[in-house]
C-alpha cells in the first residue's frame, strides 16, 4: 500500500495561485486512482479532484471548474493540483488520496484505502 505526503501548501492572497504536491511510496502508484479532497473548519471533507489511472479520465467539483487542474506523472510517483484564481473559499486543510476503484466511485471517500496527511492551504481576500 502506498503512503502519501502531501506539500505546497500556504498563505496566499485571493486572485493568486499555488501548486500542492502529493509524493507516493512504497505501492504501485500507477494502478490507483488519486484524487484530492478539502476540509475546512466545521464542514464535511469534499472531493475537489480526480484523475484516473494514466490519467485518462479526470473529475473536478464544480466550485474549482476552470480554475484548477489536477495531473499526476507516473514516473516521479506524485500527483499534483494546479490552483489558479484562489478564492477565500478554497481555504481548507487539502488532503491527497488513492484508491485502487475506478475514478468514478472516489466521488464520496468512502473507497479512499490512503490518505495524505494534509496540507493547509489559507486565502486571504
Amino acid at each position: 500500500q502506498v503512503q502519501l505526503v502531501e506539500s505546497g501548501g500556504g498563505l496566499v492572497q485571493a486572485g493568486g495561485s499555488l501548486r500542492l504536491s502529493c509524493a507516493a511510496s512504497g505501492g504501485t502508484f500507477r494502478s490507483y486512482t488519486m484524487g484530492w479532497f478539502r476540509q475546512a473548519p466545521g464542514e464535511e471533507r469534499d472531493l475537489v479532484s480526480a484523475i484516473s489511472w494514466g490519467g485518462v479520465s479526470r473529475f473536478y467539483a464544480d466550485f474549482v471548474k476552470g480554475r484548477f487542474t489536477i495531473s499526476r506523472d507516473d514516473a516521479k510517483n506524485t500527483v499534483y493540483l494546479q490552483m489558479n484564481n484562489l478564492k477565500a473559499e478554497d481555504t481548507a486543510v487539502y488532503y491527497c488520496a488513492a484508491s485502487s476503484r475506478p475514478i468514478t466511485l472516489m466521488t464520496t471517500g468512502r473507497y479512499v484505502e490512503v490518505w495524505g496527511q494534509g496540507t493547509l492551504v489559507t486565502v486571504s481576500s
